[in-house]
């Protein structure tokens, strides 16, 4: 139940996030380059903040990794310059479909053996997948499906480098404080096309300091008791619990694509989950 409740909160958090990009990236309310420094600064701040207050735990520790950091950059600047030329369906199939890519062959070359049923799963879950984002599909820009590739891939490792992790307050505070400066400098370089309001700086701060910085945390302490397979699984819940929460904050209606898709989804993730790890 623990586990469950981990991950839940990790979920949710991902799809909110995904929410708040579309609402400031979608409406110009801040360019992507500031975003993403918005991002990881303010959930660097907020991280910090918990760990100075933690009981047993040394603000001035550094347990985090300047390789995590740099996933954990290259993943959320990547991720917020796609969308400046993909829409949000072809943008969450490039996505999820590099983060299974990524974390199933690491998992495979680790030694996990899933069984037939859960081989099954994936395959409903990807089909519920593309079903879902299929009305918006469309031959993509090539930059915008690179980047987004290239996004999936480094959060793919950072998941990956999160397994194991016994301290995930502290280690994401460090890895959030070591990207600030990588973010920064893209920041200083594109500086001709800022574009702030605080609309866009205030959807930037929550997304950072909240459902990614807080989000993360939770994700990694998830992450102690789940394989990689299954946990590259379970993040294709995200555009389902995404979907819902546009209909809940953005008005967006509910059809029964959306309703068959996430039956498809949930039923091939639960069939996965179901399957005896080997």
């Amino acid at each position: 139940m623990h586990t469950i409740l981990l991950t839940a909160f990790a979920l949710i958090a991902f799809a909110a996030n995904s929410i708040l990009c579309r609402m400031a990236l979608g409406n110009g309310a801040i360019d992507p380059a500031s975003f993403s420094t918005v991002r990881l600064v303010s959930g660097a701040v907020v991280l910090w903040l918990i760990v100075k207050a933690s009981l047993g735990v040394k603000a001035d520790k550094h347990p985090g990794s300047w390789w995590s950091a740099a996933m954990l950059f290259l993943y959320a600047a990547a991720f917020s310059f796609a969308y400046v030329s993909l829409n949000a369906g072809v943008g969450a199939l490039i996505l999820f479909g590099a983060v299974q890519a990524t974390m199933i062959t690491a998992g495979l070359l680790k030694g996990e053996r899933p069984p037939m049923l859960a081989w099954c799963g994936l395959a409903i879950a990807l089909a519920g997948l593309v079903y879902l984002v299929f009305p918006g599909l469309a031959a993509p820009s090539f930059s915008g499906a690179a980047l987004m590739a290239v996004a999936g891939f480094a959060w793919g490792i950072y998941s990956l480098r999160g397994l194991g992790v016994t301290n995930p307050v502290a280690v994401t505070g460090d890895n959030f404080l070591r990207s600030v400066p990588m973010t920064a400098m893209v920041s200083l370089i594109l500086l001709p096309g800022l574009q702030l309001s605080s609309e866009g700086i205030l959807l930037a701060g929550l997304s950072g300091g909240l459902t990614s910085g807080i989000g993360y945390v939770v994700w990694y302490a998830a992450l102690r008791y789940i394989s990689a397979i299954r946990a590259a699984m379970l993040q294709l819940l995200v555009p389902v619990v995404a979907a819902g929460g546009g209909v809940l904050l953005l008005s967006e209606q509910v059809t029964l694509r959306l309703i068959l898709s996430g039956i498809l989804i949930i039923g091939g993730v639960g069939l996965t989950l179901k399957s005896k790890k080997k």
